[in-house]
């Protein structure tokens, strides 16, 4: 039977067929979300929607609502929505008698306005939640991917994304690269951070910082990675200013670092771009903590190193002139060093025998230096001015949280001393 369709309630239908088909949500959900909306609706009006059949055709837009009742004597209806009398059932069928079932059709529209309505915010609500659902499938079991997404909207904490079916993706502040710049339609790769979904509110985070995303970037330009011949055994990032990779393979045939670096870097400079012209060190990985360490402070040539296992510190020794290398521009190298490693480093500079024995206890400058600083610098592990002299401004500045004045002050009395 051809079903009279109704503008409000057939829109409604085919705007839910659009959806499945950007989505991807099979026939049978689809027709199951309509009957249940539809048989919501008429639960709200007769009381009860068990007697109703309802049939959905979302291929071709349109719908029928049957009423089945039972054939009861005239003036014995105790139910007029599960039962009609018999003068009204042959009006319907001229041969009906008692007892029969009648199946008649009813029209959705002349139930009025409000039941429309009623029924377009019932849709839409389960729309949103299959949406949600379908959203939440698609990625949960994705954290760790790289995905690619179009800028839709920029905004000071955050920056919105959409995929190839329009699923909003999240970008936090807190997740970009300081020197990104994003403008609305381009184009964008990032790493899945998170999905969250609560109170079924799925949300996409998504990561430029995450070491995870550097690592997925070498996995797609070193083929031997992604093969398993090489691994990514460490990852430490400073976002957009520079990061240390330690690599690993299991055939001595190949060289890690440099099939991870390429002919002159042809295989790193994709990458280097991507993340913002950020430095990378790729170096051999290896369970030797010393040798690991003294790898991970290239380019400077370590003298000799003092680890301290328990407590995961290492003392390096250097020569004056590598000492800055080992440091790096702003601590930089040292601090991913650390990283990479997993353990506290601190750098001396080597002192030769001869100057060792003219040192001098920092307790003798208390009439030059405040005593507070001298105590804030013993309690770092410094009792002596070749000691001090021979550790990095910048650890002493930081580990003893000292002003810079402070330091220098204090660098100033016993250099002075020794200059005398």
């Amino acid at each position: 039977m051809a079903a009279t369709k109704n503008v409000e309630t057939i829109s409604m239908v085919d705007t839910f067929r659009e959806f499945t088909e950007q989505k991807k949500i099979d026939r049978t959900t689809l027709v199951s979300v309509l009957e249940d909306s539809f048989r919501n609706v008429i639960a709200k009006i007769f009381g009860s929607d068990e007697n109703f059949d309802v049939i959905v055709n979302p291929d071709k837009g349109d719908f029928e609502i049957y009423r089945n009742r039972v054939v009861v004597a005239d003036g014995e209806v105790e139910d007029e929505n599960k039962e009609i009398c018999l003068s009204d059932a042959q009006k319907i069928e001229d041969d009906y008698e008692v007892g029969e079932d009648v199946s008649e059709r009813v029209d959705f529209a002349k139930f009025g306005r409000r039941a429309i309505l009623n029924l377009r915010q019932t849709l839409a609500s389960k729309i949103l939640e299959l949406e949600h659902d379908s959203l939440y499938n698609k990625y949960k079991d994705r954290v760790g991917q790289v995905v690619s997404g179009e800028v839709y909207q920029v905004w000071k904490r955050e920056v919105l994304l959409v995929d190839d079916e329009n699923n909003e993706l999240i970008l936090p502040k807190s997740e970009q690269i300081p020197s990104d710049q994003y403008r609305k339609g381009e184009t964008i790769r990032a790493v899945i951070h998170q999905v969250n979904n609560e109170n079924n509110n799925p949300k996409i985070i998504l990561s430029r910082t995450s070491p995870e995303f550097l690592k997925r970037l070498l996995e797609a330009e070193v083929p031997e990675i992604n093969d398993g011949l090489i691994t990514i055994r460490r990852v430490a990032r400073m976002p957009g200013e520079r990061a240390k990779i330690a690599v690993e393979s299991y055939d001595d045939r190949i060289d890690p670092v440099g099939a991870c670096v390429g002919v002159k870097g042809s295989r790193v400079h994709g990458i280097v771009r991507e993340l913002c012209n950020e430095n990378l060190d790729v170096i051999n990985y290896t369970s030797n903590t010393k040798l690991f360490i003294q790898r991970a402070l290239s380019p400077a040539k370590v003298s000799s190193i003092v680890v301290d296992e328990e407590n995961r510190k290492a003392e390096v020794y250097l020569r004056p002139e590598e000492v800055s290398l080992a440091i790096g521009r702003g601590g930089l190298n040292i601090k991913l060093a650390s990283m990479l490693t997993e353990y506290t480093i601190d750098v001396f500079r080597e002192v030769d025998e001869n100057e060792a024995d003219e040192d001098i206890y920092l307790d003798e400058f208390s009439d030059e230096i405040d005593q507070w600083v001298i105590d804030a610098v013993k309690a770092i592990g410094l009792d002596t001015a070749k000691a001090v002299l021979n550790a990095p401004r910048e650890m002493l500045v930081e580990k003893a949280d000292l002003e810079e004045e402070t330091v220098d002050h204090m660098l100033n009395v016993l250099r002075a001393e020794f200059e005398q």
